[in-house]
C-alpha cells in the first residue's frame, strides 16, 4: 500500500488557489457556506454589525487607504473600535464596507489565499491578479447578498510591474472596477467623494494624501451618523496604510493624532455652521 504526500497532493493535483483547495476538501469552511435558511432578505443586516466608511486616494508614488472606526447595528452604534483595513499582502491593502463579521472572514482568506499562491508558484501573484480572486470571494457571497448581508470591499496596492498606486472597487455581483485618482465606499461615502473631489490633486505627497483622507473621513461623519469622526475622549483615529515601492506601512497613531487635532482646531476657528 503506498502512501501519498498530502504536500505532493496540495502542489500537484490542486490549484496554487487556497479557496480552490478548501472548497473541495472543506466547504463548510468558507465564509460563502454559511446559510440563513428562511429569513426574509434583507432582514438579517440590522442584527448584523455594518463597517463603514472607506476612503482610498492615490499620491505621487504609491496610494493610500483609511477607514474610520465605527460600526453600526440598525440605529445603534455596535463599536467605536474597530478596525477596516488591513495589508493583503506586502504591496496591497483592502478595506471593508458591509457587514463586518462575513468581511473580516473574507479578508482573512483572502491573506491566506495570497501566500499560498506565493509558497505553491514561488512568485507573488500580480496586483490584477489579486483583485480578481477578491472578486472571486465577494461573488460567491452573492446568496448572503441578497438576504442583506453584503460584504463591498475596496482594494488598492502598489503595482510593481508599472510602478504606480492602484484602486479597485466592487459591487455584491462579483463585479471588479478599477478607480483613477480617488474612491471611497460605504454609507458615508457620497460625502467622502465630494471632499476627495475637491482635496485630491496630481502630485500629493505621502504627508498630503493623508491629510485629504482625515478631512473626506470627517466631512463623511459630519453628515453620516454611521460613520465615526476623530474621537478625542477615546483616543481613537482612522486607520491608514499607505503601499509604495518599500510595501505597506499603516500611519502611526501618534502622527494621525496630531493631524486629527489640527483639522478638529481648524474647523472649530472658522465657526461655520455647516
Amino acid at each position: 500500500m503506498t502512501h501519498r504526500d498530502p504536500a505532493a497532493a496540495i502542489n500537484g493535483a490542486d490549484s496554487p488557489s487556497f479557496s480552490d483547495h478548501l472548497a473541495r476538501h472543506h466547504p463548510d469552511l468558507l465564509p460563502s457556506s454559511r446559510r440563513l435558511g428562511t429569513a426574509p432578505a434583507g432582514s438579517a443586516s440590522a442584527a448584523a454589525p455594518q463597517a463603514t466608511t472607506i476612503v482610498s486616494l492615490t499620491y505621487a508614488g504609491g496610494v493610500l487607504m483609511a477607514g474610520d472606526r465605527r460600526a453600526t447595528m440598525g440605529n445603534m452604534i455596535a463599536s467605536r473600535h474597530i478596525k477596516k483595513v488591513f495589508p493583503a499582502d506586502t504591496y496591497s491593502v483592502v478595506g471593508i464596507a458591509g457587514t463586518a463579521g462575513l468581511a473580516l472572514d473574507m479578508i482573512r482568506l483572502f491573506q491566506v489565499e495570497l501566500e499560498h499562491y506565493d509558497k505553491i508558484e514561488g512568485t507573488p501573484m500580480s496586483l490584477d491578479g489579486k483583485s480578481n480572486r477578491l472578486a472571486a470571494m465577494v461573488r460567491s457571497n452573492l446568496p448572503l447578498a441578497l438576504q442583506g448581508l453584503a460584504v463591498v470591499p475596496l482594494f488598492a496596492g502598489y503595482d510593481t510591474e508599472r510602478h504606480l498606486g492602484r484602486l479597485f472597487s466592487y459591487d455584491v455581483t462579483g463585479g471588479r472596477y478599477e478607480e483613477y485618482e480617488h474612491h471611497s465606499v460605504g454609507s458615508g461615502s457620497v460625502f467622502a467623494r465630494g471632499a476627495l473631489k475637491k482635496l485630491w490633486r496630481p502630485g500629493l505627497d505621502e504627508e498630503q494624501a493623508v491629510a485629504v483622507a482625515l478631512e473626506s473621513l470627517y466631512d463623511a461623519a459630519d453628515d453620516d451618523s454611521a460613520t465615526g469622526g476623530p474621537d478625542l475622549v477615546r483616543r481613537l483615529w482612522p486607520v491608514v496604510y499607505v503601499v509604495n515601492s518599500a510595501g505597506n506601512r499603516e500611519i502611526p497613531e501618534r502622527e494621525l493624532q496630531l493631524m486629527a487635532r489640527e483639522l478638529v482646531e481648524r474647523r472649530s476657528a472658522a465657526g461655520l455652521e455647516s
